[in-house]
């Protein structure tokens, strides 16, 4: 089976400038774990879930650990406060963010015309969940692992 039989045609795209909040809305209401960024017609990118959520990320504990004494137990809370205000911030300029700012670059796609078996082991070697199909350039479709799973069952297509 090739791969233009398997994917998905026509995906939902984004362009290059939209907001990190609008793309993941779009990812939410669409229920799909990646969408192909677009700068006016020319593919440019991927964001995925993995890239929203890596915007998450904080660091671990640092090295300079220490043991408070009594007066600074009681400041905890006020500092406590203080760093929740800067994340509600921090979190609130992530959204504002362009979606170019994080997506994944360069795209790693597949032909239309090459079987899924060669999809199967790009995502491997690769480990992504979903390869962007292009033809003469141009973005075509997504397979990602679910569509060649659901290709192998004979449910795909039919």
């Amino acid at each position: 089976m090739i791969v233009r039989n398997a994917m998905t045609k026509d995906p939902v795209t984004c362009q290059a400038g939209d907001k990190i909040a609008d793309v993941a809305g779009v990812m939410r209401s669409r229920k799909i774990g990646g969408i192909p960024i677009l700068e006016g017609d020319t593919l440019i990118g991927i964001v995925t879930e993995t890239d929203i959520i890596q915007l998450l990320m904080t660091k671990g504990p640092s090295d300079d650990l220490w043991l408070p004494s009594p007066l600074e137990i009681i400041e905890l809370p006020v500092r406590e406060f203080i760093n929740w205000e800067h994340t509600k911030k921090a979190l609130t300029d992530i959204r504002q963010k362009k979606i170019a700012d994080i997506m994944s670059k360069p795209v790693i796609t597949i032909s239309p015309d090459d079987d899924i078996e060669t999809a199967a082991q790009r995502m491997l070697e690769k480990k992504i969940d979903r390869l962007c199909v292009t033809e003469n350039n141009k973005l075509i479709g997504i397979i990602t692992r679910e569509d060649i799973v659901w290709s192998l069952a004979g449910e795909k297509g039919m």
